[in-house]
Order: structure tokens, then sequence, then C-alpha cells
């Protein structure tokens, strides 16, 4: 009877513990809290959620205020007094309600803003038949664009935007479709797909620049960052991630680290029954390349293998596979990540806001590629895999992606200083020399203008200088064509064209003119060139002196009768003519035939000759006729006859001289 009581005690204890054990986070779903963002949920989300259940959660962000989106809202239909979801400013006893929400498919599109960085979620349910209970995200103010794990990139049609994706949201059960870098479907939650394309991490959250373009026929399906994207078939848009652009491949796959670089803790070789010996070396851990890849003598947990890139670089995300043949089908499952600056110090890759070392998910089969990304990006020159899940036995081949530190991608050109060899350098030594990172410079304005002005200014000087140029050849051009006369040059056009209808055709063939020059014209001086035709083979001859019978053959010339009354200058060549003084030039004949001039015996005392000398050609030189042009209205001249009836002249006919002719009787 004594042990009635302890009985009864003990009884009562159980069925405390018993209520307390189904009570107490009963219905509280997943939950991430970080310190700048997290997800909320109840359990089986989105289907009901189970009855009898209390959940609290205390948000405490270091500074500023904390702010909440509802994704989904919807509560059982009984007594608001027992199912609700209230929101409270600060923890403990000390809170004040913000907020309270009960009932079936709310819709809360607004921001719910804290007091504080303090914040208590409270959710209670009691019996109910109908709800899929609540899904929240909340971050602190700073990010007002922050989204919830469920919106879809269909939810926003521009071209490009930025969101800021909560931490936690692989809580969300939602599928996406696609990979990078060909893309996401539309209908595909935007945080899960950042996190799949390593563009944030499901522990910290962050901030994704999304673009929109066209969908494609067929969305791949990879697994990255314990992510599991799916087929997808043709959609109208696709979205994807802008990055800082470091992920090239670091030289595994294309020779780049050469074997030299490798190391590992052991290699696994053996002796098939033909003699063949089996080497899984360190040379075949490269990502792609054909043939086996590394396999450690053992399989444990002490086994790894190491990059040595001879410098630091910035590793952003790594892809590992295993064993490409059917017949050993060997891979990693997961693995650790230790990075070192020096090969002594070693640290154990972890996430922000983490104090455990991180397990990389690794392959789920020995064929196919497993991305994962380091967030944040690893800053060294040693890498470590390893290895601590496995299928049969540890069997790697790899890639790690990145760039130079402090680069996006781009390698940077380095500021090289201190270029100057030492003193005693030996032979075979190279000094090296000291590299700063590249410093940025401001671009001066006046650069940027005279980089535009000094071409523009080139351009227009030589426009200038060559039309200056086509000026000046122009009109050299011209003035050799015109030549040097004295008359104006309407009247030297008007004079040259009737002057060339009248020159017989024999003078046109020709190329060459003959000149005649004389010791009066030679005594000339202080005058000007002889007017002369450019190009044009008719030119008169000079005048003949008195009693000098000097023809030369097929030429024309004038006759030198002596000064004229008023003349002060002997030279008649010189133009324009006073208008007072008449000068006598002969007319040229007609171009019809050969004709021929006889010379005539110019007196010099100032008036017409008295008497006509006759003058017999013998030989084929063509001779002009020419006459006192004083006079010639009182004058008639006898031509040869042609073949129209006149006769053509022999060496034996004599040409007649211009005889006067009476005057006419007046009246």
């Amino acid at each position: 009877m004594a042990c009635l009581p302890c009985f009864f005690f003990l009884l009562f204890v159980l069925v405390l513990l018993s209520y307390l054990c189904c009570t107490a986070g009963d219905g509280c779903g997943p939950s991430v809290l970080g310190p700048s963002s997290g997800t909320l949920s109840s359990l089986d989300n989105p289907r009901t959620y189970p009855s009898d259940t209390v959940c609290e959660w205390e948000i405490t962000v270091p500074r500023g205020k904390i702010h909440f989106r509802f994704a989904l809202l919807d509560l059982g239909d009984s007594d608001c007094q027992v199912n609700y979801l209230r929101l409270y400013n600060g923890i403990g006893s000390k809170k004040t309600e913000i907020v309270k929400y009960c009932g079936l498919d709310q819709k809360v599109d607004e921001l719910i803003e804290s007091s504080g960085n303090q914040v208590t979620v409270q959710f209670r349910s009691v019996m109910h038949r109908t709800g899929r209970g609540f899904y929240l995200s909340y971050s602190t103010t700073e990010h007002s664009d922050l989204i919830t794990c469920l919106d879809k990139g269909s939810d926003f049609p521009e071209a490009e935007f930025s969101k800021y994706c909560p931490a936690g949201c692989l809580t969300s059960t939602e599928k996406i479709s696609g990979t990078t870098p060909n893309g996401y479907r539309e209908s595909s939650p935007l945080c899960v797909a950042a996190i799949h394309a390593g563009a944030v991490s499901n522990a910290a959250g962050g901030k994704i620049t999304v673009v929109s373009s066209t969908g494609i026929p067929h969305y791949e399906a990879t697994l990255a960052n314990n992510v599991t994207s799916t087929v997808g078939i043709l959609s109208k848009n696709l979205f994807t991630f802008k990055t800082d652009g470091c992920s090239g491949t670091l030289g595994l796959e294309s020779g780049g680290v050469v074997d030299s670089q490798l190391s590992v803790s052991s290699v696994w070789d053996w002796n098939t029954t033909a003699g063949e010996h089996v080497v899984w070396g360190k040379s075949g851990a490269r990502l792609k390349k054909p043939g086996l890849p590394w396999a450690p003598s053992l399989s444990d947990r002490q086994q790894w293998l190491q990059v040595d890139f001879r410098r630091e670089k910035r590793i952003t995300a790594i892809v590992t596979t295993g064993s490409d043949r059917s017949e050993y089908q060997y891979f990693v499952k997961a693995y650790r990540v230790l990075f070192s600056k020096d090969g002594k110090e070693w640290h154990f890759h972890r996430e922000t806001n983490s104090s455990q070392d991180k397990i990389f998910q690794g392959n789920m089969d020995y064929q196919d590629k497993v991305r994962n990304n380091f967030i944040p990006p690893i800053e060294a020159r040693f890498v470590r895999i390893n290895p601590t899940l496995w299928n049969q036995r540890i069997a790697l081949k790899l890639e790690l992606f990145g760039c130079l530190p402090g680069g996006k991608g781009t390698t940077h050109t380095p500021d090289i200083r201190n270029t100057t060899m030492p003193p005693h350098c030996g032979k075979g030594k190279v000094a090296l020399t000291r590299v700063r990172p590249p410093i940025r410079t401001v671009v001066n304005l006046y650069v940027v203008l005279m980089a535009v002005l000094v071409p523009v200014a080139v351009v227009v000087l030589t426009a200038l200088i060559l039309t200056v140029a086509c000026v000046c050849h122009w009109r050299n051009k011209k003035k050799s064509a015109e030549g040097t006369y004295d008359i104006p040059y309407w009247d030297r056009t008007v004079w040259w064209k009737s002057m060339k209808q009248l020159l017989p055709s024999k003078m046109m063939e020709t190329e060459d003119s003959v000149r005649y020059s004389t010791p009066e014209v030679s005594r000339l001086a202080g005058r000007s060139a002889v007017p002369r035709l450019h190009a044009e083979p008719a030119e008169y001859a000079q005048p003949l002196v008195s009693g000098v019978p000097t023809l030369g053959a097929r030429s024309t010339f004038k006759p030198d009768e002596g000064p004229e009354p008023g003349y002060s200058d002997p030279d008649l060549y010189d133009a324009p003519i006073p208008p007072d003084v008449y000068h006598p030039y002969a007319e040229p004949l007609p171009s019809s035939g050969a004709e021929y001039a006889t010379p005539i015996v110019v007196d010099m005392g100032c008036h017409l000759p008295s008497k006509v000398l006759n003058f017999m050609g013998s030989g084929p030189s063509s001779l002009l006729t020419w006459t006192d042009g004083s006079h010639s209205g009182g004058s008639v001249y006898d031509t040869p006859k042609n073949a129209n009836g006149q006769a053509m002249p022999t060496q034996d006919l004599t040409y007649q001289v211009p005889q006067k002719v009476p005057p006419k009787p007046a009246g």
C-alpha cells in the first residue's frame, strides 16, 4: 500500500510527458532562422496540418527591424480563439501583438513590419477539418524587395529584375525544371532555382538578378547544390541568373594543371589475370578524360586528392563524377572540401554564419555530373577533396571553377614595380618582380574630349588641304589649257573659233608649226612674248624683210610694209591693237584645196605697191597671197580654179595679185 502513491505519481508524470510530446511542436513545419532572413511553415504544407498544435518561434536580427511576407495563409474554420497565427513585437513576457490572422484562404499582399529587431511568431490549432496552414518568409527591412519561396518566374513580367530571396527555401516542395546556363522554365520558383544555379545559398539567401528570355523545347534534369531539377517541356519563356562571371574552368580538364600539381593520399593498382598492370592514378582524376578515374588503395575517410594551383585562386564551384565504366560503378556520394594558402594550415569549408563543416552532396550514380557551389567562394592556393561517403569504393573525377582573386571572370594586368635586376643574380636565376593589384583610375573628361576632338580636327585639316590642292591643280590646268594671251577670254574664244573654221585642212593636220624669225624681231627688247595658240598647228610666220625671198614650205606669212602713220612701235604682233590703227593681216583662203601664197616686195615708204611681182612656184610649197588690209575694200582676189570647173594650179600657172578696183561713181 505504501507504493500505491508512488505508482499514481509515476503514472501522472508519464501522461504529462506523453501530452507534452504530442502537443508541443506536433504541427510545426520545417523552418530556417537566419540572422538576416528565413522561412517559417506549418507541418505538411501545403497539405492539411495536424490538429492540437502549439508552435512558437523567436526571431532576432542584429539590427534594424523585421518584415514578413506571406506565401500561404489558410487556417482552420473553427473558433479564432483557438486557431490562429499571431505576430508579436519582442520576445518573452514583454511582447506586444502586431497582428492576428485566422480563417481560410487569407490574402496578405503587404509587408508586415515590426517595431524592433525581435519578433515572436505563434501558431495554434485545435480540432479542424480543413486548412493548409501557413508559409512565410522574413528579412530585415533593408531588403524591401523580399519575395517568398513560392514566387515563380512567371509572376514577374519584366525582362530583367532584382529580388531578395530568403534563407531556407529548400523547405518548399515546389519543383524546378532546367539548369544553368541553359535556363529554367518560367513556372519554376525563383529562389529554389537560384539555389540550384548557385546564385544564393539555402542557409543565407541573398539578392538575385533575373533575366527573362524566350523559352526552349526541352529543359534538362540535373542535381546541383542539393536540388534536383526535373525535365521540362516547351515553355513560352525562361529565366536565368546574372553572376559575377567568376566561373571559368581552372585547368584540370584542359591540362593547364599538370600532373605534378596533383597529389593523392594513395593509388589503387593491381594486376589482372592476364598479367596487365592496372593503375587508378591521379592523372585520371580529370573530368571528361577517358579512362580510369583516381581511386585510393583503401576506401576510408582519411583519403584525399589535392590540387596545387601554384598561386592563389578564387574558387567558386566544383563538378564531380565517378567511374565512367559500367563494370566499375564506383563513385563518391558525399565529401568535404579543405583549403590552404601555404599547404600547412588547412580549413574546412563552411557556409556563412555556420560553425559546422559543410558536407557536399556528391553523385547519385557513377556517370552523371553533379555541381556544388562554394558560397562564400574559397580563396586559396591548395584545395583538397576528402570523400566521406561512397558507393562500393572511392573513385573520383573532378573540375574546379573560378578566377583570380578579386576578379570577375577576367585576368587583371598586374601593376609591376621594382623590376630592376638585383646586383648579384646568379646565372639562370630570374629576379622576381613585385606584383600589386591594379589601381582603378578615374577617366578625365579632358582626355575623353581630346580623344574625340583630335581625330576630328585631323580629318577636317586633311580635307581642307586636299580641297586647296585640287583647286590649285584645276586652276593650273585651266591656265595651261588657255595659254598666255593678252586679249580677254571671251574675245579669245570667239576669235579662235572663227580662225579655226578658216584654217586650211592641211594646216589642221600637221602637228608641228614653222616659225620665221628676223633680225628686227630679235632686236626687240622689253616686249611680251609673241602671242601663240596653244596646241594648235596654224601660226603666222614672221614678216618678210624687203628683198629677201625666204619662204618655208606649208606656211603662211604676213608682209611687213613698214610702219603706218600713227604707229610708234615697229612690233606688229603685240595685242590688243589700238582701235584707231588698222593692222593689215592677210585673210586665209578657204580650205578647199592646196593654196600657195605669192611673196610681195614691200615698199617701206608707207604706200601701196605700184607694180605686181610675179612669182613662179617651183615645187609643192604652199604660198599664201597677202594684200594691203588698209585698202581691202577696193581689192579683188583671183583664186585658183578647182575641180568644179576651175583650173587647178600647175607649175606654169602665175597667180595674179589683187588689182585695184575703180571706185563706183557717186549716186
